[in-house]
């Protein structure tokens, strides 16, 4: 006869019992599902853990690669705004003019120093504006970072053209003198050496031996290279922003229209050519095609006769 066993189920607070009889089969599966569940319930407990784990490590591998991204990213973008500054401060440093340049440049009108200024440039952002922007994400820094970056192209950009515009002008302003000899006739009112009536002298008169050399004050082009009337042989420079020279009286040439010239070029020989009562040069600057004494531009003075 097969082995029976009897389970004692006990209710104290009705002191109601139950019995319960289970065959060797059932006993002994009964026990091994007490056992097991324990364990089950910890093999499932790890299970649960590793999965976290795996899920952490794989999270965490994610993050590596998205901050070493965002390291070179921001790398990237300082290294630019670092390059953009170098070539700001560069800029300003090579927009250094000689002073003798500026200080004629500073005594053009108005009306030539604002045109070559080119009009106003819109405001810039400021960079402590930008830093001071809320960073709580990498997201707020990059825009932050590109913010700048944008502000220091666009400064860069207005600087730039101020810097070619002052370089320019610096260099189209009539600051030397065209030849070198003695002061013989000056801007304004005087008595006509032909005439001897009065009248008005249009420019400088510079006298030296027939054959010297005669200097273009600045940069420009030869807008005129003939004979003309009373100016004999003259050239007439354009130095753009609305400045122009001209050389009278010359014995001959050494350009023609359409030369480029450089401050200090010969562009011609001394001579008493046209209405002239000796050798000499005469010398005029125009300002939008209004005459302008010669000696406000002049920095270096010259011996007068």
């Amino acid at each position: 006869m097969a082995r029976r066993y009897t389970v004692l189920i006990a209710d104290r607070t009705s002191g109601v019992m139950r019995r319960l009889n289970l065959g060797l089969r059932s006993t002994l599966l009964l026990a091994g599902v007490v056992y097991a569940l324990p364990v089950l319930i910890g093999l499932g407990a790890r299970w649960s853990a590793m999965s976290d784990i795996d899920q952490l490590r794989i999270t965490n591998e994610a993050l590596l690669v998205e901050n070493t991204s965002y390291r070179a990213a921001t790398g990237e973008l300082t290294g630019q705004i670092q390059s953009l500054e170098g070539v700001i401060n560069e800029l300003g440093t090579r927009a250094s003019i000689d002073p003798t340049e500026l200080q004629a440049m500073q005594k053009l009108p108005a009306v030539v120093k604002n045109r070559a200024m080119g009009g106003t440039a819109a405001p810039n952002a400021t960079i402590s504006s930008l830093v001071d922007a809320s960073l709580s994400s990498p997201e707020d820094t990059f825009g932050m970072l590109r913010r700048m970056l944008q502000a220091l192209e666009h400064r860069l950009s207005n600087v730039r053209r101020g810097v070619e515009r002052t370089e320019a002008l610096a260099s189209a302003t009539p600051s030397i003198w065209p030849a070198h000899g003695w002061l013989t006739g000056t801007f304004g009112g005087r008595s006509d050496p032909f005439t001897h009536q009065r009248g008005f002298h249009q420019g400088l008169d510079i006298s030296l031996e027939k054959g010297s050399p005669v200097f273009a004050t600045a940069d420009g082009q030869v807008d005129f290279a003939a004979y003309n009337g009373d100016y004999g042989n003259l050239v007439v420079l354009d130095h753009g922003f609305g400045l122009t020279t001209r050389y009278g009286h010359l014995s001959a040439f050494e350009v023609k229209q359409g030369d480029v010239v450089k401050r200090g070029d010969v562009i011609g020989l001394v001579g008493a050519t046209g209405r002239a009562t000796g050798s000499h040069v005469h010398y005029e600057i125009l300002v939008n095609g209004q005459l302008l004494n010669p000696l406000q531009l002049l920095t270096t003075p010259i011996a007068p006769r």
